[in-house]
């Protein structure tokens, strides 16, 4: 009988499974189809639609009313100013930390860090927007930190996202700030790390605590807080380590 009972259980929740509508990050566009898929071991009824973009550009899309329910942000700026204003209804938690790293499709010598940048043959630095995306803004403050910013500073080219660097960078710079996790993806596995890409000093820039709440769009929606508990469970922390990024 309990058999019986836990089977229309499962039925009913079946049926009343739905979509659910996130805004995420840029930078976790490599990890997301590999989060969906866990989640969806779990929840095999729930459709997963993912609007990319940088952190910027959708919060400014959540305060004009887009019908986003839960925001994974690159930092945790935009989730606590959207809290403030009570456009969130849980107080933003640090669901993984991000790592700024130099890539190139060229091979390069990093020894010297981020003063590689000065050199004549580095003629095109592809970043992202640092007024909207954090990695660009990270990006931004490692130069000052190291004093080279105002020597290459008319190197830059910027890109919307930190998805859109990366192919700025494969494509139009010699070099490039990207998310860590990027380089993780099966498409960049053959650009290699000490040739191809490198660790930015971490010492450079502020830590990277990418931020997810959830909207009041979303406050009453149960899959929607499943999947921010699973945002937030070691099944999803595993995969973002896999992608590069630091679990505390």
């Amino acid at each position: 009988m309990k058999k019986f009972f836990a089977a229309l259980l499962f039925i009913a929740n079946s049926l009343i499974a739905g979509k659910i509508n996130i805004a995420v990050a840029a930078n976790v566009s490599y990890a997301i189809d590999e989060l969906k898929a866990e989640f969806a071991k779990t929840h095999p009824k729930t459709k997963v639609q993912v609007t990319l973009g940088s952190s910027g550009k959708l919060t400014a899309q959540i305060k004009h009313g887009a019908p986003f329910e839960l925001f994974m942000s690159a930092d945790m700026k935009y989730p606590e100013m959207l809290y403030k204003e009570k456009i969130a209804v849980t107080k933003p938690v640090v669901y993984a930390e991000g790592a700024l790293a130099y890539l190139s499709t060229k091979k390069q010598d990093f020894s010297n860090g981020i003063n590689l940048l000065t050199e004549n043959r580095i003629r095109r630095i592809a970043i992202a927007n640092p007024k909207t995306a954090p990695y660009g803004k990270a990006a931004v403050e490692a130069m000052k930190n190291a004093n080279v910013y105002d020597k290459v500073k008319e190197k830059l080219i910027y890109a919307e996202s930190i998805s859109q660097t990366v192919a700025y960078t494969i494509t139009a710079a010699d070099i490039g700030f990207v998310a860590k996790s990027s380089i993780y993806s099966p498409k960049m596995r053959k650009y290699k790390e000490g040739g191809n890409w490198a660790d930015v000093d971490p010492k450079l820039y502020t830590p990277i605590k990418q931020g997810v709440v959830i909207l009041k769009k979303g406050a009453n929606n149960k899959e929607v807080k499943a999947f921010y508990n699973f945002v937030l469970s070691d099944r999803a922390k595993s995969i973002f380590k896999k992608y590069g990024y630091i679990i505390q």
